[in-house]
């Protein structure tokens, strides 16, 4: 059984509702984690969800504190999420800085794991930022300097290019993804399974510790259902990963 701290995969809605001269707002809070949640503590994993909008008062500070898992999973969370806590970005009060913290815990022997998606690798808008942090260096992929969204309307399938037991011994077709973040793979990068000509699940190592991305989502919208709730795969998929980065 692995700890595994997620953090990010959900997110509030504001709509502004206009009629004739008059409009109100209204809001609304979603979590998209219960998938990969579900797939996890089926397999025995001890999961903690921390939603996108306490990352920044709650991710750990240091080292010590992520001690806590053996994996962390980032999924939709930018990097201004979890590099400015309150008492800096608010305050102007110097704090830790937690990538720098993260990186290090990989390093002594902790697994990483990137799930892709609008505030994911590079991003929507180049937003998500990890490019121009300390944590590029310890992902198995190069990310790119601009938005790296690629959008399938019509859906493509993943392919397994290379058996590895971080793929849970997942075989057959893969459903139907709606997109992914491009990246680009690292000389030392195993690449398991690409969508079109890119890496959709690619690992790696750090030091002592292991990383690993998948690159498209692992909720809707470039997951559908088909995908990450009727798929007997997600499961294998994502336990593996998790297996394999706890080992």
């Amino acid at each position: 059984m692995a700890r595994v701290l997620i953090a990010g995969e959900s997110w509030i809605t504001q709509s502004t509702h206009i009629k004739g001269v008059d409009s109100f707002v209204t809001s609304s809070y979603v979590e998209g984690v219960a998938p990969l949640r579900t797939a996890l503590t089926a397999r025995g994993h001890d999961v903690v969800h921390l939603p996108a909008h306490l990352v920044p008062s709650d991710f750990p500070d240091d080292q010590a504190a992520l001690e806590a898992y053996d994996v962390v999973v980032l999924s939709d969370i930018g990097a201004n999420s979890v590099q400015l806590a309150p008492a800096v970005f608010e305050g102007a009060r110097p704090g830790g800085d937690r990538l720098a913290a993260l990186r290090d815990w990989v390093d002594a022997g902790g697994g990483l794991l990137m799930v892709g998606g609008y505030l994911s690798f590079t991003g929507f808008e180049a937003k998500a930022a990890y490019r121009n942090t300390v944590l590029h260096e310890v992902l198995p992929v190069d990310l790119l300097p601009e938005d790296d969204r690629v959008e399938l309307p019509a859906g493509a399938h993943g392919q397994v290019v290379a058996e590895h037991p971080a793929l849970g011994d997942v075989s057959g077709e893969w459903p139907r993804l709606l997109g992914y973040n491009r990246v680009r793979p690292r000389p030392a990068t195993e690449i398991l399974a690409t969508i079109g000509d890119d890496p959709l699940v690619a690992v790696g190592g750090y030091g002592e510790g292991r990383t690993a991305v998948f690159t498209s989502d692992c909720s809707p919208h470039w997951a559908p259902p088909e995908f990450c709730e009727q798929w007997p795969g997600y499961a294998a998929v994502f336990g593996g990963l998790i297996d394999w980065l706890a080992a």
